[in-house]
């Protein structure tokens, strides 16, 4: 039997990667304006916070294979998406790149 070495070959989504893009109060996590993480398939490079993985990673794994949700009008590529913590919002841009 063989082991297949790159199982990543076979995974044609695009990369993802989120950029903190607003944030009010404090985010217990730490998160800054600026922070990203990216998601290429195999690896994630960055820090997150938990909570805000867990409620944006449906958009990370929709966006990573193609899909067009229709409220995006001016950029397809680009969804926004708001940290579970009402009290202290960070808002995050979730962005597919082409490899």
């Amino acid at each position: 039997m063989t082991e297949n070495k790159d199982r990543g070959s076979e995974d044609k989504g695009y990369r993802i990667i989120v950029k903190v893009i607003s944030q009010k109060g404090t985010c217990q996590f730490g998160h800054k304006v600026g922070d990203t993480v990216v998601f290429d398939g195999e690896t994630i490079q960055g820090r997150i916070c938990l909570s805000a993985l867990y409620s944006f990673l449906p958009k990370v794994f929709a966006l990573r294979y193609g899909a067009h949700f229709p409220w995006l009008k001016e950029d397809k590529d680009a969804a926004t998406h708001a940290c579970p913590d009402a009290f202290n919002p960070t808002v995050f841009e979730v962005r597919r790149v082409p490899d």
